[in-house]
């Protein structure tokens, strides 16, 4: 619904030197952002439901929200917490994930270790570098040592007494 509701009309003209005596029309897909943002601001506003006894619709599992309209998404349970291991969920967590400490987005530090924070390692690599082609069908590198510093997210600090219980 969400794609269906930005399709745009696209046409193309076809003729003698440009001229449009005759014109193909389509409907095409609207930019990809505009439909992420859109479903992205519907995620953030959905609704909790249940079924009700008789099982014909729904009925809103917190009274104090709103009733959902036909545009609103709803669900039924809420969302795994993908920031920790959960195997029954298919997540593996975020903690050891290499993170981008610059980023502001999903891959940023902050976002994909949930706020635990994260551990910087300096590590040195080797890669291959100055490479050049020689007549005939070699390519010869030198190899180039940098240190760079990785950042990985933490683990969980997990509760001692829970597993004595």
């Amino acid at each position: 619904q969400a794609v269906k509701r930005f399709l745009k009309l696209e046409c193309k003209c076809h003729g003698v030197s440009g001229s449009c005596t005759l014109r193909t029309c389509w409907l095409a897909m609207s930019d990809f952002r505009k439909t992420g943002d859109y479903l992205r601001k519907k995620y953030n506003g959905a609704i909790q439901v249940t079924m009700n006894q008789d099982g014909t619709g729904f009925t809103v599992a917190n009274k104090n929200f709103r009733k959902p309209t036909k545009t609103d998404l709803v669900y039924f349970e809420n969302s795994p917490d993908y920031c920790v291991m959960d195997k029954s969920a298919g997540s593996l967590g975020t903690a050891g994930r290499v993170c981008n400490k610059m980023s502001r987005g999903t891959d940023g530090c902050e976002v994909m270790c949930c706020g635990r924070g994260y551990d910087t390692t300096r590590v040195t690599r080797i890669t291959k570098c100055e490479c050049k082609f020689h007549w005939c069908c070699a390519v010869r590198c030198k190899e180039c040592e940098d240190t760079v510093d990785v950042h990985t997210c933490k683990a969980p600090k997990r509760a001692e007494w829970l597993d004595q219980t």
